[in-house]
Order: C-alpha cells, then structure tokens, then sequence
C-alpha cells in the first residue's frame, strides 16, 4: 500500500515577496581625466607682446623702486600680474575711469628709427 503524498497547502506571496530583488549596485572607480590637474602640476604660461607708451614704461621701473624699498624683489611681469589682478577688482565705473583715462596708442610694432 502506498501512502497518500501530503501536500502542502500553496503559501500566496506578498506583495514586498512578489517585487525582484533589486540590482546590485557596483561603486565604479573613479576615472581621471586628462585634464584635470595636480596639485603639483606647473601652471601653463602663454608669452605675449605688447605696445605701451615710453611714460607707461617708466612706470614699471618706478614701481620696481617703490616695492625695493619695502624689500621686495619684483619681476616686470610680476608687477604687470599683480596690476592684473588690482584692476579685476575694481567696480565697473572705476574700471572705466581707468581705461578711458589711456592714452590711445597704434598697436604693432613701432617704426625703427
């Protein structure tokens, strides 16, 4: 005689049951760009002319002077930077003040004499 197989009454599942299992999420490694700079990394430098006035000339010598007396040793370009970023600060009206206040000069090289 063989036994009856018992069988188990069927379980509904829930809701929460019934939803797959969410997808593993991986941390990918961060890649580094190309571009993106170090710390250490050396700032790229661009080498420019310019035309100025004789008496604009005189100035950065007169500057050099003034920062010696203060024991400061200053590059022409240094002064020229720092110039750069004094005007930046500037409001607006006193950007325009100072700019309009220029004298206007012919850009290029001037003529060999």
């Amino acid at each position: 005689m063989t036994k009856p197989a018992s069988r188990k009454p069927a379980v509904r599942k829930t809701a929460a049951a019934r939803k797959p299992a969410p997808a593993k999420v991986v941390a990918k490694p961060e890649k580094k760009h190309k571009k993106e700079k170090k710390s250490d990394a050396k700032v790229k430098v661009v080498r420019d002319s310019f035309t100025m006035p004789q008496a604009d000339y005189d100035l950065i010598t007169v500057l050099k002077q003034k920062a010696l007396k203060a024991d400061l040793h200053v590059k022409k370009s240094e002064l020229l930077r720092a110039s750069l970023q004094a005007l930046s600060k500037l409001p607006l009206a006193q950007l325009k003040r100072a700019i309009t206040g220029l004298e206007k000069i012919k850009t290029g090289r001037p003529k060999k004499n």
